[in-house]
């Protein structure tokens, strides 16, 4: 998988070529279309191969959910603590420097930010209440991310359908 993520670079590489040959073309056809074969062929040979190779591991792929779950950490939840700062009317820039400052109280604890004590969390933003606690939550952060392409279950399943249903027009 590391190999085809490198891979991007070179098909991103190759795009900058294609863009630059093609732009500004004074004519339907110029002599410099020449160099737009070989950025093109080898961008579908790359493609074509990535594919076969992501679709291989994908398939044969055996998820430990259980593994998964203990490298879950606390601190991923910064951001849905500076979300509810926001919802609060705190001005993002300032949540983010005020969660900043709860993440370092935790490190000096030895707590993460669901251990920090409540009263801790009032040095920093007087109106929370224990209700702020909820949002330490992995699943209900999964959950709340239900825009157009987020991880909500319902939003990731509306994309599968959406791809699923491309991908048997194409066959």
């Amino acid at each position: 998988m590391e190999l085809l993520r490198g891979k991007s670079g070179r098909l991103l590489g190759n795009l900058i070529t294609l863009l630059t040959v093609l732009k500004g073309l004074p004519m339907a056809y110029n002599k410099d279309m020449q160099e737009d074969k070989e950025p093109l062929f080898d961008s579908l040979d790359t493609l074509d191969l990535g594919l076969r190779v992501a679709a291989a591991a994908v398939a044969t792929m055996r998820i430990n959910t259980t593994r998964m779950a203990q490298a879950l950490d606390m601190a991923m939840l910064a951001t849905d603590l500076a979300d509810e700062l926001v919802r609060r009317g705190v001005p993002f820039r300032a949540a983010h420097g005020k969660v900043g400052r709860l993440v370092r109280r935790g490190l000096e604890l030895g707590v993460d930010l669901r251990g920090l004590p409540l009263h801790e969390y009032q040095a920093v933003q007087p109106d929370l209440d224990e209700t702020l606690y909820t949002i330490f939550d992995m699943g209900q952060s999964v959950a709340r991310k239900d825009s157009i392409g987020g991880t909500a279950p319902q939003q990731v399943q509306a994309q599968v359908a959406r791809w699923r249903e491309r991908l048997n027009t194409m066959i």
